[in-house]
């Protein structure tokens, strides 16, 4: 297996598997997921949990007319499937991959057996779901108070930190969707950002060419999120 797409990739699983989680290993299948991929629906009971280490999943919230908007992503410091150990099984919420790349994959009965018999694994997946809720809740606050030009910095600034690159493969049409906008405004402000040397952008695919500047044009959320979950993770 490739160095990059060993479990140490992803910063959760990582920490997860150490002496003595031989088991939980061994019951990681590593695979390949496309942008577009739906790896579970709104309402449907969850099966699978997904440790991504060089892919991108987004979690939607869907209207009853299919509307939906981006409550959260998840991306190498993370899990798809907080429901399976929190006990519902099902939420409202749709996952859908957005930026290609591996994950792996673990059965829900396995990561349930594990949460139940030990504490630490508990206490880490615990400390991970309240980080997530942190980014779900400045997403909202962030949506409400701030510019869809901040919003665009956030959002990229936040992908670039789930990948070891500096790029993200995706096109204006998913920005829009993802930030409940129209394509023309997501447009407009990348093509602002690429004339001011932020970023290049070319077929479906962005690239960050001066990060501190970008991180200058964003708005306090990506901070707040960024600083949120590394307190919660690295202290647990």
């Amino acid at each position: 297996m490739r160095e990059l797409d060993s479990f140490h990739r992803n910063h959760l699983l990582a920490t997860l598997i150490g002496p003595g989680c031989e088991r939980l290993q061994s019951q990681l299948e590593l695979v390949h997921l496309t942008r577009g991929d739906v790896l579970y629906e709104s309402n449907s009971r969850l099966r699978q949990a997904y440790f991504p280490t060089t892919s991108i999943v987004s979690l939607l919230s869907v209207m009853e007319d299919g509307a939906s908007d981006e409550i959260a992503f998840v991306g190498n410091e993370g899990i798809v499937g907080v429901p399976l150990f929190m006990g519902g099984e099902t939420t409202p919420s749709r996952a859908v991959v957005r930026s290609a790349g591996y994950a792996f994959r673990l059965k829900g009965q396995v990561l349930q057996d594990e949460f139940k018999r030990s504490s630490s694994f508990q206490h880490l997946l615990l400390r991970y779901t309240q980080a997530l809720l942190t980014q779900v809740a400045q997403t909202a606050a962030c949506n409400r108070h701030h510019s869809l030009h901040q919003r665009l910095c956030r959002w990229l600034l936040s992908g670039l930190d789930c990948l070891p690159v500096n790029e993200i493969w995706i096109t204006h049409e998913e920005l829009a969707g993802m930030l409940g906008v129209r394509r023309e405004g997501i447009s407009k402000e990348a093509g602002e950002l690429q004339t001011a040397g932020l970023i290049h952008n070319k077929r479906g695919r962005i690239t960050v060419v001066d990060r501190p500047k970008l991180e200058a044009q964003a708005c306090e959320c990506y901070r707040s999120i960024r600083r949120e979950s590394t307190r919660l993770l690295q202290a647990a």
